[in-house]
């Protein structure tokens, strides 16, 4: 039960930090969704970096990994966003938009678990 609450809790943060930066990042106006990018950037650099931190280390346990890496890290990405936001940009017909925003979130999502793997080696 420990567990199952630590998620919740540290999901419970990562979605209202993802919330807070779309809020913040996202133009209505010239819409490009540059905070739901950013979040899943972010979180895929956070759990490249925790999952090689704990990979080399004893210093975090398990409820720790829980907290950071399922709760806030699931909670911060969001692939249910990110599959709506390329909706709106097929159903407007703004192919452009929806290819930068898809082939930009792979490509820099992998990147960035792979620098955060990279950056945990260094401690």
């Amino acid at each position: 039960m420990k567990q199952a609450l630590m998620v919740f809790v540290g999901g419970g943060f990562g979605s209202v930090a993802r919330y807070f930066l779309g809020k913040w990042l996202n133009n209505i106006e010239n819409y490009f969704p540059v905070g739901t990018l950013l979040a899943n950037v972010l979180g895929s650099l956070l759990m490249g970096f925790l999952i090689g931190y704990l990979s080399k280390s004893s210093n975090i346990t398990e409820t720790q990994s829980l907290l950071l890496a399922t709760g806030f890290c699931g909670g911060f990405t969001t692939f249910s966003t990110f599959a709506y936001e390329n909706q709106l940009f097929l159903k407007n017909g703004d192919y452009v938009s929806f290819l930068s925003y898809t082939l930009g979130t792979l490509i820099l999502g992998f990147l960035a678990v792979f620098l955060g793997l990279y950056f945990s080696k260094l401690l």
